[in-house]
């Protein structure tokens, strides 16, 4: 049986039983289901020091008796920041399976896929049943597990937004917590430099070397790798480890995992977190065809100034005023089109028809030719198909119109007059060898 907690004491050290009955009942109305057992069940390990709620580090402590406490005041601190947390649970990411090297994704990912894994694994998760690891960071993540098949036969896992951005800030501030711990050990014990640098155990048992210094939060992305070819930067050796010391360049609380490029010219845009690189990825359902997702309606919509802003890190598509061939697409489809998608009867109004998708013909290289088909998937009644064809400098004209209402500060930096700061030898300019004059557009 849990412990009574006084809801009025909000100091002084309880125990893990008594942690766990109080984090339980400040979290009862978050948006973020939690688990009951954050402090006494697997992976919590109160004995190296801490345990791990949402993004934030609760110290525990040994008291007379060898039992463990941890403080009041931190674990209501936790639970605090945990319900200010907002959660879409349509707004889903991909967690696994991939096929990265080991080693390339987050622990807390690779934990999860691990237990799908095992006999018994996603049909347990799908009934929510108690299984090693219950939780991570507090948060009863089966809850929230979406499954996916394709062709009938692959499945894939899925999570919210929201707990994926949650989840892996709260592994980087438990990087931190252990590398500035050991730094204080090290410190504290020893008097002179030893003869081999000093070997640790993190929270999982790996050897490691303890670090020289204390760690420092990620700082933020100012546009260093500007004009930068992403297939000459990734070449480079450390480059993984530079990227991680950035925060996010979009949402700009995650730090950085990936270094975002565009596709089209090749340069760096910036880096950002795995939710925001996965975020902003074109649904491609072939080379030249796009599925339209819900969460387009961020990206175009809400927080339409800081991912403009972002993909214009470009110098190719700052100076042509555009997108990228699938996000320019995905723009046509989601707005210059909205007023041409049909909408059904449902119980509470008019609900719009189907799936957008939008494929094309041709390419950037030679807009003259290339076209964009909007069409409705998966309509109710089958009556629906396409909705317009609109050729690509018309698309791009339609964008760089509604860029300059959407996002002003954008726009008046974007141009064929702004190449002050190009590179060198830079690729902005695509050259339409299928019409009359060679020109930006």
């Amino acid at each position: 049986m849990s412990e009574r907690v006084m809801p009025g004491r909000t100091d002084g050290l309880i125990t893990l039983g008594a942690a766990d009955a109080l984090w339980v009942d400040l979290t009862a109305g978050s948006a973020v289901p939690t688990a009951s057992g954050a402090f006494t069940r697997s992976p919590a390990h109160p004995r190296v020091g801490y345990v791990l709620l949402g993004g934030h580090v609760v110290a525990t402590v040994r008291a007379s008796g060898g039992q463990w406490r941890v403080p009041e005041a931190e674990v209501r601190r936790a639970a605090a920041e945990l319900n200010a947390v907002r959660m879409d649970r349509r707004d889903l990411v991909r967690i696994g399976p991939f096929r990265a090297a080991p080693g390339q994704e987050m622990r807390w990912r690779r934990r999860i896929t691990g237990e799908l894994r095992e006999p018994g694994g996603p049909e347990r998760a799908t009934r929510r049943e108690v299984g090693p690891p219950y939780h991570l960071a507090g948060i009863d993540w089966r809850r929230l597990l979406v499954a996916q098949t394709r062709d009938g036969t692959q499945r894939t896992w899925w999570l919210p937004r929201a707990v994926v951005r949650l989840l892996d800030a709260a592994e980087h501030t438990e990087a931190q917590w252990v590398q500035a711990a050991r730094t204080r050990r090290s410190s504290a014990a020893v008097t002179e430099p030893p003869s081999h640098p000093r070997q640790a155990r993190d929270a999982e048992g790996r050897r490691t070397t303890s670090p020289e210094g204390p760690t420092v939060p990620p700082r933020p992305y100012n546009g260093e790798l500007e004009g930068r070819l992403y297939s000459v930067l990734s070449r480079k050796p450390g480059s993984a480890g530079r990227v991680a010391g950035w925060a996010c360049a979009v949402c700009r609380t995650a730090p950085a995992a990936v270094l975002d490029h565009c596709h089209e010219h090749g340069y760096v845009r910036a880096p950002v977190c795995q939710s925001c690189n996965t975020q902003e990825r074109p649904d491609h359902l072939y080379s030249n065809d796009i599925r339209v997702a819900n969460r387009y309606t961020r990206l175009f919509h809400t927080d339409a100034d800081d991912w403009l802003r972002h993909w214009h890190r470009c110098p190719g598509c700052r100076a042509r005023t555009t997108l990228p061939l699938p996000h320019l697409a995905a723009w046509t489809a989601h707005i210059a089109c909205r007023s041409l998608r049909p909408t059904h009867p449902a119980p509470r109004g008019r609900k719009p028809c189907g799936v957008l998708r939008v494929s094309w013909t041709g390419s950037q290289n030679a807009p003259r030719s290339c076209l964009l088909t909007v069409a409705v998937d998966f309509c109710p009644s089958g009556e629906h198909r396409v909705l317009a064809r609109v050729p690509y400098r018309e698309a791009a004209e339609r964008f760089g119109v509604w860029l300059a209402e959407t996002a002003p500060a954008v726009a008046a930096a974007a141009g064929p007059d702004r190449l002050d700061g190009l590179p060198a030898q830079s690729r902005p300019v695509i050259a339409d060898t299928s019409g009359e004059g060679l020109a930006l557009f």
